[in-house]
């Protein structure tokens, strides 16, 4: 457990420290494009979690960004309130019989479908927020919604990289 719990502060912390010193420093299409890789941190966090936790754990994690970034708690609003949403949306995306005990939001565990649901709704949350209110007014609506759109599908494709990376050499590891 120890173990578990440990791994997931790593990765997060990690996450985190990429964000902040690389992926904010790519100028991706004129700035259209801006990955969050730290949500795969968050999301990789176990499905039983408690929202209460899931929310502090957001929180942190949003204010270690907003320190590299300066945004004056953006990230950290944006990740509370994907965190606060994490528990509908695995409700509207529960099979009949539930989720097992013990399972984690993995492309492994779950499926891949299942998963770019589950990350793809939770990302477009976390990023609409963001830039959103980010500009604080709805003016240029399409080019924010197009940032939206093109920075969603890059955080999600690095993700489901990042699944097949990690537990594929898991895998390796464990033969």
């Amino acid at each position: 457990m120890i173990s578990g719990v440990l791994r997931h502060i790593l990765r997060i912390v990690f996450l985190v420290l990429l964000q902040g010193l690389v992926v904010n420093r790519l100028n991706l299409m004129d700035g259209m494009i801006l990955p969050m890789v730290y949500l795969f941190g968050i999301l990789m966090l176990p499905l039983a979690m408690n929202r209460v936790a899931l929310m502090v754990i957001g929180f942190i994690v949003g204010a270690m960004v907003d320190s590299f970034t300066n945004t004056l708690g953006l990230h950290t609003s944006a990740t509370v309130l994907m965190a606060f949403m994490q528990p509908v949306v695995l409700r509207v995306l529960s099979p009949r019989e539930g989720y097992e005990p013990g399972l984690s939001p993995t492309i492994q565990d779950m499926g891949l479908t299942w998963y770019l649901a589950f990350a793809g709704t939770l990302t477009l949350i976390h990023h609409l927020w963001l830039f959103f209110i980010e500009l604080l007014r709805f003016t240029p609506f399409w080019m924010t919604l197009g940032k939206v759109f093109l920075s969603a599908v890059a955080s999600l494709l690095l993700m489901v990289i990042g699944q097949y990376l990690i537990y594929s050499s898991v895998e390796r590891n464990r033969s």
